[in-house]
């Protein structure tokens, strides 16, 4: 009997170790910081309970301090097997670097339309390299009961939004557009961005822009600067020094009415004020301009991608197979309300503001922030920052926006080749 059980026993610690071999553990590198808690709880036990022998762990990073640990890490062979993609030139800049693996065979790629993957392929959109996991996409958010005190209803064209600012501003106790100009960043990405790709055609727009076909003071690129101007007179009072989370907090308190706005902030308010009645409208409609088709920023977001120093590739590949899944999309889209997965998948959002600006993707065209992809690769002056510069100082009324336009314009211009001259 002992001479058995000895037996059975050194046979089971000769398995052991290959039982052990056959679990794998992936890392997966991130900024998202606040999304540790909806990783660990809901995203990876889905997973690992359909992959067992694969265990995943979620090591993000602060978000500022993202990019350089994550170098760091590269560089010394430690970084985990999965890389969280930031949109555009830091990806592809990991690719060229030989970082990212292509991920152009991966099952469930064909999920993705060229639009979804132009934020993490190479200029020629020949190679992807990034499982695109979601975007964000830009509106008007609004205090439902704010607008039924006042007798109001959601604006859908240029003239009745501002006749609805109008309303509100008349009667005296509210905000009409709630708005800061401190950060900038706001004024372009909330405001020009928001309103513009209707007035560009979007796709068009922005494309011709890298072609050197369109120019920011020309067309539909200028329009949205005298567009944007008309929100001036509607700003919160102090608006120059108001900085975003001051702008969140008197919308949240019920101070203001409608708050330009990103989708990312539909989770933000949920939090800061759990009994706000939200309402959303999509980026309104110029019938005078001509620009009745309405375009949305669908704006990819963040992505995920193979370490090509990986030593456990299958694995990883598994994985990101899982994230193109409809299962993913599904679970990705009700943890975190406004941030909506790219794959071409069927999925259901709960939360009601985010199902609106969902119905979006079915009634208007989409595009992405004109100065994302190419045109804010040079250092100083950079597109995207011009941008937040020239919108906000269009709002303060320090420059006009034949000046605002011309000002983003000739600073592209002065070192992006295809707008040389132009």
């Amino acid at each position: 009997m002992k001479k058995y059980l000895g037996i059975l026993l050194l046979g089971l610690a000769a398995l052991s170790p290959a039982l052990a071999q056959n679990k794998v553990k992936l890392t997966i590198e991130s900024w998202r910081n606040d999304d540790l808690k909806i990783w660990q709880e809901t995203i990876l036990p889905a997973f690992m309970k359909k992959y067992p022998n694969i265990e995943v762990v979620f090591a993000p990073s602060a978000p500022t301090e993202y990019n350089a640990v994550l170098d760091t890490k590269l560089k010394a062979g430690t970084a985990g097997d999965l890389i969280t993609c930031r949109p555009f030139d830091k990806s592809l800049e990991l690719f060229n670097a030989k970082h990212l693996e292509s991920l152009n065979n991966l099952p469930g790629m064909n999920n993705f339309s060229e639009v979804a993957k132009a934020a993490w392929s190479t200029d020629d959109g020949k190679t992807t390299f990034c499982v695109p996991m979601a975007s964000v996409i830009h509106g008007f958010l609004y205090n439902k009961a704010i607008f039924r005190e006042l007798g109001l209803s959601e604006p859908k064209t240029e003239a009745e939004f501002l006749a609805t600012l109008q309303k509100i501003q008349a009667s005296g106790k509210y905000s009409p557009l709630v708005m800061g100009t401190k950060d900038q960043w706001e004024s372009a990405t909330m405001g020009y961005q928001n309103i513009g790709p209707t007035l560009w055609k979007g796709e068009v727009g922005r494309k011709g822009l890298i072609a050197g076909t369109q120019q920011y003071n020309k067309g539909g690129f200028l329009q949205a600067f005298e567009a944007l101007a008309k929100w001036r007179p509607f700003l919160p009072r102090g608006y120059q020094a108001l900085a975003y989370p001051d702008a969140q907090n008197l919308f949240a308190q019920g101070r203001g009415a409608i708050y330009p706005a990103g989708s990312w902030d539909i989770g933000t308010f949920r939090q800061m004020n759990p009994k706000l009645e939200l309402g959303a409208f999509k980026p309104y409609t110029f019938p005078n301009l001509g620009a009745t088709q309405c375009v949305i920023n669908d704006h990819p977001d963040i992505a995920i991608g193979l370490n090509a120093a990986s030593k456990n590739k299958e694995a990883a590949r598994t994985f990101l197979s899982w994230v193109a899944s409809d299962e993913f999309a599904q679970l990705y889209a009700n943890a975190l309300p406004g941030f909506f997965p790219l794959a071409n998948v069927s999925y259901t959002v709960s939360d009601p503001v985010a199902q609106t600006f969902l119905s979006w993707r079915k009634e208007c065209q989409a595009s992405f922030r004109t100065a994302y992809q190419i045109l804010s690769r040079n250092a100083n002056p950079n597109n995207e920052n011009d941008l937040w510069n020239a919108s906000a100082q269009v709002l303060n009324g320090t420059m006009t926006p034949k000046q605002a336009a011309d000002f983003v314009q000739s600073r592209l211009a002065s070192w992006y080749g295809p707008q040389k001259g132009k």
